[in-house]
């Protein structure tokens, strides 16, 4: 039998498939070196371009609303100034917002700290009052709880003997140390840079990267690939666009509720809760927690009241605020969000929680369009289906 030369091109193209398969199988660690020696050469890139994706969304948003298209039609040089305005100011902004975290944030959580260990020394003596009353007949239970000391001397003592003599056994050395700052420094102003040159390039930088797409691939695979990015940035954008606003209400409404019912450290939970809401579905408990064991210290009635409160806040946030605010941008079930906040923090952590929601809602809107059309195919209406 003849075979064409089609036919003969794609067997000889998967035996070189299985050679190269069998090879990195055979010598996986050395396939595993090399990928990890261009992965540590291209993680620059790699990081500038993520911080691009995120710094173009509120770009875009400062850019349409500063420097609307009607408003700066004709004007060359209104237009040649849309993008890196738009860019600087949002660069500040996020400078801002670390100056304000690094200059009001950290003293305050210096001084809660501070008082903390006061706090903690006045509550054990009403701690072992409360057991003796309860468990004045369990002496195992009393000698635990009159054996409770806290002396925060003695605490301030042991960090600083670890930090004379057991920071040695931690860091190699101090050369050493400074050299991975160094390296993380340098990689994050690669990735800066970098990141910077997208944002000012990337109409150029999109259209080439389309002609290669179309250059090597089939025009039919080319644009199914398109439609793929745009439902990816969309989904992405969306979400990160509607985690973020909701994330500052939330706190916001926490700082005033707390404010108007005198609770302690109103600012610093509300910024704590704003920050932990990033994570879905479960950051707000997280913040909850740290709020609880603060004001617990302080004042156990209280607690109990920012519990409660707490609890009226994530019912209006979960009911009214985060459907308008973020509503079905990701278009994933419940169920399923459930399920990607579960894998992403087993696989990667905090960043695997934000990072598969959007990645599962691309693949749950891209099996979903492939069901219908596979229904379709069959001439088989969802309403049908229904009904059976």
């Amino acid at each position: 039998m003849e075979l064409s030369n089609e036919t003969v091109r794609k067997i000889r193209g998967l035996i070189v498939f299985a050679a190269l398969v069998i090879a990195c199988l055979w010598k996986y660690d050395v396939v595993f070196g090399v990928l990890t020696f261009v992965f540590h050469i291209v993680f620059p890139f790699i990081l500038g371009g993520a911080i691009a994706f995120v710094l173009n969304v509120p770009m875009n948003f400062v850019q349409r609303h500063l420097f609307d298209e009607e408003r700066i039609k004709g004007k060359k040089y209104m237009q040649k100034a849309a993008r890196p305005v738009s860019m600087l100011a949002v660069v500040f902004g996020v400078l801002g917002i670390v100056a304000v975290v690094m200059f009001v944030l950290i003293p305050q959580l210096g001084a809660t700290f501070a008082n903390l260990g006061a706090s903690i020394q006045e509550f054990i003596p009403e701690v072992q009052d409360w057991a003796q009353e309860i468990f004045h007949n369990n002496q195992d239970v009393m000698e635990w709880v009159n054996s409770l000391e806290f002396d925060w001397n003695k605490i301030m003592e042991t960090g600083m003997d670890f930090f004379k003599n057991g920071a040695g056994s931690v860091l190699d050395s101090t050369i050493t140390a400074a050299k991975s700052i160094v390296s993380g420094i340098t990689t994050f102003f690669i990735a800066f840079v970098f990141a910077i040159y997208i944002l000012l390039q990337k109409e150029k930088l999109g259209l080439q990267a389309k002609k290669v797409l179309f250059a090597f691939v089939r025009r039919g695979r080319a644009e199914a690939a398109l439609e793929v990015l745009s439902l990816t940035y969309n989904t992405f954008s969306s979400f990160l666009t509607g985690q973020c606003v909701e994330a500052v209400i939330l706190g916001s409404m926490f700082v005033a509720a707390m404010t108007v019912l005198r609770l302690p450290y109103a600012l610093l939970v509300g910024i704590v809760i704003a920050f932990t809401a990033l994570i879905p579905i479960f950051g707000a408990f997280v913040g909850c927690a740290v709020g609880v064991f603060m004001i617990f210290i302080e004042d156990p009635f209280k607690a109990l009241i920012f519990v409660v409160m707490f609890l009226v806040l994530q019912q209006v946030e979960g009911n009214l605020i985060y459907p308008h605010v973020v509503g079905n941008s990701v278009g994933l079930p419940s169920i399923w969000v459930l399920a990607a906040v579960s894998v992403g923090g087993s696989l990667m952590g905090v960043v695997g929680m934000l990072i598969f929601i959007p990645v599962v809602s691309v693949a749950y809107a891209l099996f979903r369009e492939v069901v219908y059309l596979k229904l379709k195919q069959r001439k088989i209406k969802p309403e049908e289906i229904e009904e059976i």
